[in-house]
């Protein structure tokens, strides 16, 4: 197990990954915030879905989810059906312009990542996405699935600073 101040410098580097979150959200076109643009790509990785199961996958509560799709819907990007199994669900669905707007912000976001990490070996990009993965399984961030560790104390939680 690491050490403390392992565990606080983490603490740092993950408050410091902010200005990368905000960085990359500046490049997205004004239209599509973060929140749609997260729409968009969970519909784009998992298919057409549930308003419920869109929410956990964006680990945010149902009003958020609604508020997120209506703003995708008003600009075309996706459509919501009856769902046949139960008809007071509707079924999510991106348009063909949800997929143009899919492609434009995975350009986007790939080209800036590509500026960036181009003095990265292609072994370190792998090595952050296998290690980020493995993050994000250790927390299993979706709502209700992960109790608070037992053993958290309270008073020696690090501030987050940058």
């Amino acid at each position: 197990m690491a050490e403390k101040a392992q565990y606080e410098e983490l603490v740092r580097q993950f408050s410091a990954f902010g200005a990368v979150k905000r960085e990359l959200g500046r490049i997205m076109p004004a239209e599509c915030p973060g929140g749609s643009a997260a729409v968009l790509t969970l519909l784009g990785r998992h298919g057409d879905m549930r308003m419920s199961k869109l929410a956990e996958l964006l680990a945010v509560d149902m009003s958020v989810t609604s508020r997120h799709v209506a703003h995708v819907v008003d600009r075309g990007w996706i459509e919501r059906s009856p769902d046949p199994a139960d008809k007071r669900s509707r079924i999510l669905r991106l348009t063909p312009a949800g997929h143009t707007q899919l492609d434009e912000l995975s350009r986007r976001t790939t080209e800036v990542l590509a500026e960036r990490l181009s003095d990265w070996t292609d072994e370190e990009v792998g090595q952050l996405t296998s290690l980020m993965a493995r993050l994000r399984e250790s927390f299993d961030c979706r709502p209700g699935t992960r109790a608070a560790p037992a053993a958290f104390d309270q008073t020696t939680r690090t501030p987050a600073s940058t």
